[in-house]
């Protein structure tokens, strides 16, 4: 008897079909009502697991999910069985991960349509219908993911509600996904947010430890009938630009009428084409200003769209705190003529990026080319290899001048079968005219990850010579206050990292609490002197409706070989050795309230001289009408005899949204330490899908509120799908 019912066990299970993104030649009406026929014909899948705020079990509250595709749209249905018929949304504004995603009660999508867990499409829509799209890649070091948001596509959603249960409906057109039909399987993720009871529910099994949209752990779908090429190879968008300056200072005014032209040409559905001629980026976000109190340059996120698609093959290039490539350094100084890229996969295990950018001669600054060629091959499951060179050439019209930076390398990614360990390795080499020796750079790094326990080690060393004019490695070139120079030099450095958290299962009040998270940096020169070494402490308390306090330690040890002027006043700390340290507490409050807070205090020393600190935050939602924030952070540093100064650094967002196609958001920054106060307010219109309209309005003051500029930008643009 236990031989037959084995058997048809085994018969049975033979029988099941892996998970399959079926082919049905059907249309749906978008309306967030799954009516139609197709949908009870398709598979079911559900058995979503809990992530948080406990990643023990199965949900109590479950999804059911069904998907297909007719050739042209990839169709999904995603039904959740709530426990309540209140809907919560937090923001209607496209492409906010904050609110609209991570504030809302919302469906996500996550397809990587290679399969290599290297970058994926991150399509979401909450309840109101705001949707969320972007492009999951590779960030830093180990085993980070990231999500940049600036990449966006024409896709279709609606939503709507039938008492306990929330619908979701979605149409993704195929053209616009990077897929291979030598390859027809994607990695398939779903997880839902539930802002209300604030939980997160995942379908294929990640343990907290791991980001929701870690890639290693979608959920692999064949993909019946893949076409292979899109219905439609081309997207043009066209745009003018009509800008508006007043200078206050020097008395001056300008206006200026700029037309641009972005193509999008599909070679295959899974190797594009981008051109860009004459582009302008006027209506893009401006940066969170910051307090910087280091002796080295912040690095800010690349923003603009051109280079975002793909950017992971592009931006990953070296270790954390030694990128070769920058996209930021492009267009800084000059204005941009053309660029061109081609980026994607040329086969199922190999992608490609070439990147070429032309900008102009303005003034005493050099018209330059910039050019990127990247491949990656996957070689086992197990490792990853990349390949780069990077030229940077000046230019004089059609010609190239012998004055370049160019910069190659290799790296290699692991990654273990359990997906605990991972590991990468650099080398590097850059070559400028005139310029030999110490011109390399290598790094070694590996990290661990098990829920409750990560590790990581890494070194690297950086030559003297190694210079990345397109990259960013803020700590090969020091400032010299005394003597008004800039000092290049060489340096070996070594990291490690220990994190433990504890997740009580009895308990009423704590969720998890993480009682270690140790860090240190160390630094070498050229001679082997320690130059610096910091460390940092960390433990926290995470509640159970995941309001967190926690205590910060820093123990910094300076060797000071350059003059520095924190205080911008003239009064420099002189070249010695400094041992300086500090302490900070704060609290985050819950997250899905009307009101949310954040807030800490920071006491310690700061070289020769003591540093005092505080930071509050405030988030009000008018629910969905609109989100208001504001914070505040004041920074006091006395060096004794130097002097002593506070930096003020105040920043008011404000959003309303007129619908999910209609937005307003202002921002005001207020930084002493940049004499800046500038307001920054745009206007935002989709009235075609990817198709906007866009009224900046950007003023500038002083830090005594002396105006110093203000302009006035619209833009229009309108994508033609050809």
């Amino acid at each position: 008897m236990k031989k037959v019912v084995l058997l048809c066990c085994f018969l049975g299970m033979a029988g099941i079909k892996a998970q399959t993104i079926v082919f049905r030649d059907a249309e749906i009406t978008i309306d967030g009502n799954p009516k139609e026929p197709v949908w009870q014909q398709l598979p079911e899948y559900t058995g979503f697991y809990n992530h948080l705020p406990t990643d023990e079990g199965l949900a109590e509250n479950q999804t059911s999910v069904k998907l297909f595709h007719n050739g042209e749209y990839l169709y999904i249905s995603a039904i959740y069985k709530d426990s309540t018929s209140k809907v919560q949304i937090s923001s209607l504004k496209r492409d906010d991960l904050t609110n609209t995603v991570s504030s809302s009660d919302t469906f996500v999508l996550i397809l990587d349509t290679q399969y290599q867990q290297q970058s994926a499409c991150y399509f979401a829509v909450n309840a109101g219908g705001a949707q969320v799209d972007g492009l999951i890649e590779r960030v830093g070091d180990g085993d980070s993911y990231g999500i940049n948001t600036s990449w966006n596509v024409v896709w279709k959603t609606n939503t709507s509600t039938a008492g306990d249960l929330k619908r979701y409906e979605i149409e993704i057109p195929l053209k616009a996904l990077n897929y291979n039909k030598n390859n027809p399987v994607f990695g398939v993720q779903f997880y839902v947010r539930d802002i209300k009871n604030n939980s997160w529910t995942i379908f294929k099994n990640v343990k907290r430890n791991y980001r929701l949209f870690d890639l290693r752990f979608t959920e692999a779908f064949d993909v019946e009938n893949l076409p292979d090429i899109s219905a439609s190879r081309f997207a043009v968008t066209p745009s003018v630009t009509v800008n508006h300056q007043n200078d206050v200072i020097n008395d001056t005014e300008t206006t200026t009428i700029k037309p641009s032209l972005d193509v999008q040409y599909n070679l295959n559905s899974s190797l594009k084409l981008d051109a860009t001629i004459n582009p302008d980026f006027s209506q893009i976000d401006v940066d969170q200003q910051v307090t910087n109190l280091t002796r080295f340059a912040v690095f800010f996120p690349e923003r603009r769209n051109f280079f975002l698609e793909n950017s992971d093959l592009f931006s990953n290039l070296g270790a954390d705190g030694v990128n070769p490539f920058y996209s930021r350094r492009i267009g800084a100084g000059t204005d941009i003529q053309f660029g061109l890229k081609l980026s994607g996969n040329i086969s199922p295990k190999t992608r490609l990026g070439v990147l070429n950018v032309q900008t102009e001669k303005e003034g005493s600054a050099a018209s330059q080319n910039y050019g990127v060629l990247v491949t990656e091959h996957q070689l086992s499951k197990n490792f990853t290899t990349t390949g780069f060179l990077i030229n940077r050439q000046q230019t004089d019209k059609f010609n190239f001048i012998n004055e370049y930076n160019r910069v190659t390398g290799v790296n290699l990614n692991y990654k273990s079968d359990n997906n605990r360990w991972t590991g990468l390795a650099n080398y590097g080499r850059s070559f400028n005219h005139g310029v030999s020796g110490d011109n390399s750079f290598y790094n070694a790094g590996i990290w661990y990850n098990k829920r409750g326990f990560l590790w990581n080690a890494s070194v690297k060393n950086i030559g003297r010579n190694y210079m990345a004019d397109v990259g960013f490695i803020p700590r090969l070139n020091h400032y010299d206050a005394l003597n008004d120079t800039v000092v290049r030099e060489g340096y070996t450095q070594s990291s490690t990292g220990l994190q433990l958290t504890k997740y009580p299962e009895n308990s009423k009040a704590v969720n998890s609490y993480r009682y270690v998270n140790f860090s240190n940096d160390t630094y070498w020169d050229d001679h082997g002197e320690v130059t610096e070494s910091a460390t940092f402490y960390n433990a926290a308390v995470f509640f159970k409706d995941l309001s967190a306090v926690y205590f910060n330690a820093y123990h910094n040890y300076v060797n000071l070989k350059y003059a520095f002027d924190p205080l911008g006043n003239g009064h420099v700390l002189m070249p010695d050795t400094y041992r300086f340290v500090r302490a900070r507490i704060g609290y985050n409050s819950v997250s899905n309230k009307k009101l949310v807070y954040q807030g800490y205090i920071h006491h310690g020393e700061y070289y020769s001289g003591k540093n005092s600190a505080a930071f509050a935050g405030l988030t009000y939602r008018l629910l969905p009408l609109a989100n208001l924030g504001i914070s505040y952070e004041v920074n006091a540093l006395d060096l004794n005899e130097l002097g002593n100064k506070t930096f003020h650094l105040a920043q008011f967002t404000g959003e309303v949204f007129f619908s999910n196609r209609l937005n307003w958001t202002t921002y005001v920054q207020y930084n002493t330490q940049e004499n800046n106060f500038n307001i920054n307010s745009r206007l935002q219109w989709e009235y075609k899908p990817l198709s906007y309209i866009y009224l900046v309005v950007t003023d500038n003051y002083s830090d005594t509120i002396s105006r110093t500029d203000w302009g006035v930008a619209f833009k229009m643009n309108y994508r033609f799908d050809l």
